[in-house]
């Protein structure tokens, strides 16, 4: 789902950390822009494309996967989504 194939990294990141940080939901907000701004820099171009697939899932179905209320698709049960799951927003800092 990369926007832009020959996008630059460094552009890239700071577009999807921008786009992780401002979800719509302040829960959304803390946990994916606290995941952003400890992992991005460390994925891969392909975790990097599968994490810009999970952000432009619908807000309650990502909320959900994530806290486990709900089992995680096939197509999104990734590395990344075991990143994501495991990370703790509360411990990472701002």
């Amino acid at each position: 789902m990369n926007e832009t194939r020959d996008e630059p990294r460094d552009v890239r990141l700071k577009r999807l950390l921008f786009r992780a940080r401002y979800r719509g939901t302040q829960e959304l907000d803390l946990i994916i822009g606290r995941f952003a701004e400890r992992h991005l820099g460390e994925l891969t171009d392909a975790q990097l494309d599968v994490f810009e697939a999970l952000i432009h899932s619908s807000e309650p179905a990502l909320f959900d996967w994530i806290t486990g209320r709900e089992p995680v698709p096939p197509a999104h049960d990734t590395d990344v989504m075991t990143l994501l799951r495991n990370f703790d927003p509360s411990k990472a800092a701002e």
